[in-house]
Formats: C-alpha cells, structure tokens, sequence
C-alpha cells in the first residue's frame, strides 16, 4: 500500500547512472535487498497434482489443469496457470498467471504463496530475485515458496496504458495553475480521464475484472492447482488486504496467513489518504530529529522550523518547478514522490540529506532519480513495469472516489489539517478513479473471517504507509485475528532486523502455534 499524491505512486529501482548510485543505495535496503540462495544447481522441477476437488463444471477445467515447471534459475522454477478472465462469467475468456517457485529445501509443508503489496506488486519478481528478502531461511526450509504477479500485473495477463513518453508526460507534467483552482481541477481531471481510456484502449475486457476479490479467487485457484488443501499466505502491505479478503471468501480453507504491514479493510479512501498523511508527516519529522542531531544536515534550527522548511520547497517547486538535466519538469507531486521513497525505512532517511540539499541549490537530477525508483522508470527513460498502471487499475475497482469538487475541497482542508506539509499533496486523489473508465461495485466493509483458523497480523508502531491503528482494527476485525506488535519504525517488521518479529512468524508458519497474548516485539 502505497501514499497517493494527485497521481499515485508505486515502488522499483532504475539501474545505471551516476546519480542513480544514492537511489540504488536505497533499493539495496528497501524491498529490493534480498540475496540470491545460498546454494547452487537447480533441482529438478515436478509438476504440480491438483487437490481435484469439487467444483462448478464451468471451473472444472481452471481446477483440474496442472502446473508444468521450468528451470528458470537457480534452485526456481516458473510456470504459468490460467484463470478466467470473469469469474462471475467462466466462459466469457481466459487470463495467464504466472508464477515461480523455489523448492523446499527441507522437509517439505507445503507451498507458501507470497504478495509484496502495491496493488501492482510482482510477487514473481519478489520471489525469483530477492528469495532471502521475501522469506527467512526457516522457511524456505520448510515450504515451496511461490511468487505470483496476480492479474493485471507485470508477466500475468496485464494491465497496459501509455508509452514511455506519454508516461513521462503523465507523471512529471505540470499543470500551469494553482492548485486546487477550478483550471486545475479541469486539467488534472482531463488527464486522468485520458489516462483511463488509454488503459481501457489498450487492456481491454480485463480492465474491469482487476479487482481484489478476482485476485482473491485466482489465489484459491493457484492453491488448489498447487495441490494444497488450505492456503498458506505471506503478504506485506496491500498483500495484506488480499489475503484478509481470501480469508472471508474461504474461510474453511485458511491454513495458515500472516499479514504484515496491515490495511484496515474498512477504511474509505479518504481515511486511507488522512491516516497514511499523518503517518508520512510522522516519518518525516524523524527524519528531520535524526537529521539535525548529525553533522551533515541540510537543516538548522528545530525540527518545527525545518519541517515549515521543507513545506516551503515544496511550495516553491509546486509554483516554479525546476528543470532536471533530461529536460523533465520537477514540480511539487514530483517531488513530494521523492521525498516518500526513503520515508519507508529509517535505514534511508540519511539519503534524504542529499535530495533536500541538491534541490535548495536548484538541482533536480537527484529528486528526480528518487521519483524515478518509485514508478519504476529506468535511467534510459524506459518503465521497467506496469505497477503504477496495475495501482490505479486495482484501487479504482476496490474503494469508492468523491466526484464532488467541493467535498474534494473540504477534504483537502482536512488533509491539511491532519498533516501541514505532507497533506496538500496527498488531496484530490479522487479525481484519478472519478475519471476512470469503471467504477467500485463494492462498499468498504470489516472483514471478519468467520471459521478461520488463526490468521497473523502484523503492525509496526512508525508504519508510515500502513499506520498501526489498521493492523490493530484488522486483527479486531478477524474472528481469529492476532496481533503482533513491532514497537520500531518502517514499512513492514517480518524478516527484517527483530529476532522477535521472525519468530513468532516462522512458529506459526513452521508449528502453527500462534503467541498467547501480543508479544509487543
């Protein structure tokens, strides 16, 4: 789950470049950092039996098919599965979903499937080229860790829009105007428009079947081809919302789900938006305390002050952007992007001294950079992915959006509010999904799972994209919800730096044994 400024915004790393060395040096800590296994050769790859149990006719072929894998690298093997393109309409066509596995090394559970987040995510990606990050060594021990891009999504049938200039112009464009004026409200609305059906051009039917419960279906559907009789589940952020609402659509069939970095399944957009402003203003405060206790800080003075700073910039750019050596504009969505990319771990706030440095000087190149990591876009200007398209595609299909200008005012006051420098430009969010090709069938609502088998939530006390007040109201929520609390900063807590965090994961994967009583790590 993602902040989401008038565009939203999403996840990767460019390669190459010199000023792309302080982003990679991000990347390196971000979710990009895991290793290669430790081991060598490529064991062979059996085919996947399917559990054959019973279903509808019309899914019997989906159920029945069986997964052939591919050595695609070390100790991996890849495979693709198809789903339909409707569930509510089986015949109506066919979806690929593809997927990787590395073997258990062990004695073998099961298979655990594994989500990254966004929406937009490649758990495929996530699994194939950083396994040590996704997964502890524990479990890789014990489970077939599999990767999956869920529909819409990278090397799944995907969602596709834009070029890479149109792209270009689409995030970095700036609209000469104030915002949150009448001229602006039109312009932003008419490239979101624009964007829209350039994505309904180019996808097609798929388009409007994008949504979570789909993906939770395919998820079923994978599980069983799998041959798993129960789901075992590992998802971080938004992977966390997919995997609360498999829960309540199978509930007899939950073995064991951890969930870390919780989304409230109840939470409006503009909830999302004010929770996820105050948590950024929150991180970004941090930063700023650690920032001027340091000898290399760009700031002087009180935290206060250099926050009021850093307001200003973000004023100054949004009124005169700053042209960047590639010709591109840096305007304030731009920058605030930027700024949001190393907010998610405290392991690279100190990169941020270096982009609020460059950009006081009227250097854009290095804010730029960061903006670039987070959407995916490579040094060569090329977009490594369809994330930032697959992010708007999922989230305009899963939560409702306000059409109303004047409520959109008023929540923009209230952003404000809540949270003075991040807040203005997280407001009109809405005007992306209020100008979408389709529209929401299905209200926010609690998910609580009835039947389950115990489901892990975890939360993180200084969680910037996903406060901890979701994965307390999640595990709330849940029937058989548990709480494990990480008392720390950053995006996520499992299979980081806390032995605490690990280990009450990887006993319940291993043992099933959930703690007594939140273990407050």
């Amino acid at each position: 789950m993602t902040a989401r400024p008038t565009q939203p915004i999403t996840r990767r790393m460019p390669r190459g470049g010199r000023r792309a060395a302080v982003a990679a040096g991000i990347a390196a800590l971000l979710a990009l950092s895991g290793c290669s296994p430790s081991f060598f050769g490529s064991p062979q790859q059996p085919d996947s039996t399917p559990t054959g149990e019973q279903v509808d006719a019309e899914l019997e072929p989906f159920y029945t098919q069986v997964l052939e894998w591919e050595s695609c690298g070390e100790a991996m093997g890849c495979a693709t599965a198809t789903a339909p393109l409707d569930w509510e309409n089986p015949d109506a066509g066919e979806i690929e979903l593809a997927l990787v596995r590395h073997l258990a090394t062990g004695d073998r559970i099961g298979s655990l499937l594994v989500n990254p987040g966004g929406p937009g995510g490649s758990g495929y990606d996530f699994v194939k080229d950083t396994l040590a990050f996704a997964v502890g060594e524990p479990l890789q021990q014990r489970f077939d860790v599999v990767g999956f891009d869920p529909r819409g999504v990278s090397r799944s049938t995907a969602v596709a829009c834009y070029d890479d200039a149109a792209m270009d112009e689409f995030l970095y464009g700036v609209i000469p105007a104030e915002r949150g004026s009448d001229e602006w409200i039109t312009a932003a609305g008419a490239n979101a428009r624009a964007f829209g059906e350039a994505c309904s051009d180019q996808t097609g039917d798929l388009l409007a079947n994008v949504d979570t419960v789909s993906a939770a279906r395919d998820l079923d559907l994978l599980r069983a081809i799998l041959g798993d009789e129960e789901l075992n589940y590992l998802g971080y952020s938004y992977g966390t919302f997919l995997g609360a609402t498999y829960a309540e659509l199978y509930p007899e069939k939950v073995g064991r789900l951890v969930l870390d970095g919780a989304i409230d399944p109840s939470a409006s957009d503009f909830d999302v938006n004010q929770a996820q402003a105050v948590g950024f203003e929150g991180s970004l405060r941090g930063y700023l305390e650690q920032c001027l206790a340091g000898d290399d800080c760009p700031f002087d003075g009180t935290v206060d002050a250099a926050m009021d700073e850093v307001g200003r910039l973000l004023a100054s750019v949004d009124q005169s952007p700053l042209r960047g050596s590639d010709g591109r504009m840096l305007g304030a969505d731009a920058l605030f992007t930027a700024i949001i990319y190393p907010l998610y771990s405290p392991d690279t706030w100190l990169y941020l001294n270096d982009l609020f440095e460059t950009v006081m000087f009227g250097d854009a190149d290095v804010a730029l950079t960061f903006a670039d990591a987070y959407y995916g876009r490579d040094a060569d200007g090329t977009y490594l992915d369809n994330s930032f398209e697959a992010f708007r595609a999922v989230n305009c299909l899963d939560y409702t959006y306000q059409s109303d200008v004047a409520v959109m005012r008023e929540n923009a006051a209230l952003l404000a509010e809540a949270a003075p420098t991040m807040g203005p430009y997280m407001a009109y969010g809405d005007l992306g999904c209020a100008n979408w090709p389709y529209r929401a069938e299905r209200e926010r609502s609690q998910i609580h799972a009835e039947g389950a088998a115990p489901i892990l939530v975890v939360g993180t006390t200084g969680d910037p994209a996903t406060p901890y007040d979701w994965a307390v109201a999640l595990a709330e929520q849940l029937e058989s919800g548990v709480l494990v609390t990480y008392d720390g900063e950053g995006h996520t807590a499992y299979n980081k730096s806390n032995a605490c965090v690990s280990d009450a994961v990887e006993s319940y994967f291993i043992d099933g044994t959930v703690p007594a009583e939140d273990p407050k790590c």
